[in-house]
């Protein structure tokens, strides 16, 4: 079922004006402000037919739950994220060596939000996230994607390892990113069909999707830290897939 949610700030609202406008509801702008970036802007949203309304910074404020708006936010309406049969119809179709980001109960919307746009800076065919362990899709999800939530293919699946199975017999390789194993992640090979699976803040992977993969591997480290956020160690694995693709 579909929802509305208010996102906000210039870059988040070009995005969604960009890639999905029929998604856009309202727009909210700040009452003192004139400029030619808002101008531009709200220009835009005219000749679609978007709806604007002038707005105090209380108001705006208010919406926005005092996170830095910059005096623009929207309400957009979120289509629900499409299930495991769509994801593996999709799947059948992608070429050969396709990329793949399977995150684990990611639950901090900003670390959510990070991975998306890695995963989008990196090229990675589609996103796969679990339905009732992961973050929703909210407004910080959308700031901190800089917009790649509107340019990625994700999925949502009710049950990851049996998600992983079925990708199994579509012979893409399984790698799970986990920091008690001794494989490194430059050692593996990930040109071929791979997804790459990240889990949760502190805990990692659930054990059964641990189970679930095929190979594990780490992100050496030389400090004295344990381990590196989500969203960094995503980074990290997807540009080398991207690296050994390009070679």
């Amino acid at each position: 079922m579909s929802k509305s949610i208010t996102i906000f700030g210039f870059h988040a609202i070009q995005a969604q004006l960009d890639s999905s406008p029929e998604c856009l509801l309202k727009v909210f702008t700040l009452n003192n402000r004139n400029d030619k970036r808002l101008n531009t802007l709200i220009s835009q949203l005219d000749q679609l037919g978007i709806h604007t309304q002038q707005s105090s910074k209380q108001q705006l404020d208010k919406l926005t739950k005092n996170q830095t708006h910059q005096g623009i936010a929207a309400e957009i309406l979120l289509p629900a994220l499409p299930n495991q049969d769509s994801l593996m119809h999709y799947v059948k179709k992608l070429e050969k060596s396709s990329l793949i980001l399977i995150l684990d109960s990611i639950q901090d919307p900003r670390n959510l939000g990070a991975c998306l746009r890695s995963a989008n800076a990196a090229g990675v065919d589609c996103v796969i996230i679990n339905k009732d362990g992961s973050a929703p899709i909210n407004a910080l999800v959308h700031k901190t994607s800089a917009g790649a939530l509107n340019q990625l293919k994700i999925f949502s699946v009710t049950n990851l390892s049996r998600t992983i199975k079925a990708l199994k017999e579509q012979n893409i390789w399984i790698i799970g990113l986990d920091g008690a194993t001794n494989q490194s992640i430059y050692q593996v090979d990930l040109s071929t069909s791979t997804a790459i699976v990240m889990g949760a803040e502190g805990s990692g992977l659930r054990l059964l999707t641990k189970k679930s993969c095929d190979q594990l591997a780490m992100i050496p480290m030389q400090g004295n830290v344990e381990s590196l956020n989500v969203s960094v160690a995503t980074g990290i694995a997807l540009f080398e897939a991207s690296r050994q693709r390009n070679v």
